[in-house]
Parts: structure tokens; sequence; C-alpha cells
């Protein structure tokens, strides 16, 4: 009997070492998979320094889950608040030296602070176990929404960063773009002014300039007009062309080089079309061209040579009665 029940006693003893051993195997997996959070083990840390346990292990864990995150969160805070005002500075002062308006630099320079300072704080909550996907998928949210809200507004800046790194033309130039023919007074960040020669003043965005054709009028220090003349039939071409080619050598602020030059252009409906083509400098382009004009018209009237003006001469199919009256 005494055997039978140390065999039954053995029996039962190797069942629960086995049952024991399942479940340490089975708490071990689950220790494994579910890993705590770094929130959970500094709640652990403070649970056991409130229980009052000050043991060395106790202060070690103290300083690695709570001591360190928190030094560099400090870090971050201190480094975050210099960058944060250094990119604001740096901004505003280079969109003022752009010339853009006070209010604009002043806008860009806080949008940049503050965008160091959303990147920073998301740093600075990881530091602490938090887990910060949701904040960037809202914040990259938000900022999809504000780049297609602005959408029009960032092609112009980039236009106005193309224009000023480019210089298709400067302040000073008489420009033909977007359909505005004015001489360029400002060249901003997101637009460009225009004063016409009439003095009105035009704002063009710079996404419409440099998406379109650009005529920089006054680029070249020097400039060819074109000036048309028409002479009546009679006249004797050859000695035409030579009143004219005098008068073209001979003008007043005219350039010699290139050389001027007298086209005979063609055979109109009224007159003997020519063209005569003198060069000058931009900053007399205008008077010249008057001068040209003045000249032409003395030299052919002087060699009494006419300029026509058109003339229609109507045939009438059958006669008609005209009636007059002493009334």
């Amino acid at each position: 009997m005494q055997a039978g029940g140390d065999a039954t006693g053995g029996g039962d003893l190797t069942e629960t070492l086995e049952t024991a051993g399942t479940a340490a195997q089975s708490g071990g997996a689950e220790a494994v998979s579910s890993e705590p959070s770094k929130l959970d083990e500094a709640q652990g840390v403070l649970d056991r320094v409130l229980e009052g346990d000050f043991s060395q292990q106790t202060w070690i864990d103290l300083w690695t889950i709570i001591g360190w995150p928190v030094v560099q969160a400090i870090v971050l805070i201190l480094l975050v608040m210099f960058l944060s005002g250094w990119a604001k500075r740096i901004t505003t002062g280079t969109l003022r030296r752009a010339n853009v308006e006070e209010t604009l630099a002043r806008f860009f320079g806080n949008a940049a602070k503050w965008l160091l300072v959303v990147m920073g704080g998301l740093a600075i909550l990881s530091t602490f176990g938090v887990d910060t996907t949701a904040f960037a998928a809202v914040l990259a949210a938000v900022g999809f929404a504000i780049g297609m809200a602005l959408s029009g507004t960032l092609a112009n800046f980039a236009s106005g960063i193309m224009l000023l790194v480019f210089r298709p033309f400067k302040v000073g130039d008489v420009v033909n773009a977007a359909g505005v023919l004015g001489k360029v007074d400002e060249i901003g960040m997101f637009t460009t002014t225009f004063d016409t020669f009439d003095k009105r003043r035009i704002i063009v965005p710079n996404g419409k300039i440099y998406g379109d054709t650009i005529e920089n009028v006054t680029y070249h220090p020097v400039r060819r007009m074109e000036v048309p003349v028409g002479t009546e039939y009679p006249a004797d071409v050859d000695q035409t062309r030579e009143i004219l080619e005098r008068v073209v050598k001979n003008v007043e602020g005219g350039a010699s080089d290139p050389e001027p030059q007298v086209f005979l252009a063609d055979l109109g409906a009224s007159s003997i079309d020519w063209k005569l083509r003198v060069w000058a400098h931009g900053d007399v382009f205008w008077d010249v061209r008057q001068r040209l004009v003045r000249d032409a018209k003395k030299a052919l009237d002087e060699a009494g040579i006419g300029i026509p003006f058109p003339q229609r001469d109507v045939h009438l199919d059958s006669p008609i009665t005209v009636r007059m009256s002493n009334e």
C-alpha cells in the first residue's frame, strides 16, 4: 500500500511540475510578445520609489527610464528655441532684402519658426516613447491642404525665384511681358510692378510673366528703328534712293555701326514703299526716330518728290443725273 501511495504521489508531483513548466513557458512567451512600453516602465519605477524601494537598481532604472529622457527633452527644448528664433530672423531678413512687403516677410518668418517648433515638439514626445505617427499624419494632411489652397501663390513665389536667379530683365528695363509694355519698377517675390509710358502702375503675378514670352526691349544698348516712307510713282527711283541714303547717314544721333540702310520694300497700291533703317542708342532712340522722319520729309520736299496719299478712281456703269437748284 505504501509503495502504491508513493507511486501515486510521484505521479501527482510529475503532473504538477509539468503544469508549472508549461505555465512558465506560456508566461515567458507572453512576456516576450507583450514588451512593456516606456510609459509603463516609468510608471513601474515610480511605484517602486513610492513603495520605499531605494535600491541601487531602482536608482539606475530611475535615471535610465526617466532622468535621461528628461535631460534629452530639456536639451531639445533649448535647441528648438534657438533654431526657431534663428530661422525666423534669417527668413524675415532674406525676404526684406528681396523687397518683399513687410507683412509677408513677418508672416513667412513666423511660419518658419512654428514649423521648427512643431517638429521639435514631435521629437521631444518621441523621447518619452509617445507614438508620433498619428501627429505626423495629421501634419501631412494639414500641409497638403495648405499647399492646395496656396498653389497659385506658391507658383508665383517659385516664378519670382526664377526671375531673380536667371534675371531675364532688371529694374529699369522696358519689357513686354504678359501683355504689358512698360518699365520695370520692382521685382518682388510674388509680383512684378510695371510703370507704363502714360504713367500707369500695373502689377502682374510672376507666374504669368515667367510662363509666357518675355521681350526685353532695352536689353541691347543699340537698337534699330524702321521708318516706312512712300514716294509717288513718277519719282525717279535712283534719285529717291540717293536722297534717302543721305538722310539716314546724316541724321543726328544715329549710329554709324551697324551702317544705316535704305531698303526698297514694295510697289504699293498708291506709292513706292521704302524703309529707312537706322541704329541708335536706347537713351536717344525716340529722339533719333523723330529727327529721321522730319529729315526725310524735308529732303523729299526740297527735291520735289511727293509723298502720295491713297486715291481711288470710281467708274460708273450708267450715267447719273445731277440736279442743281438756286434755292
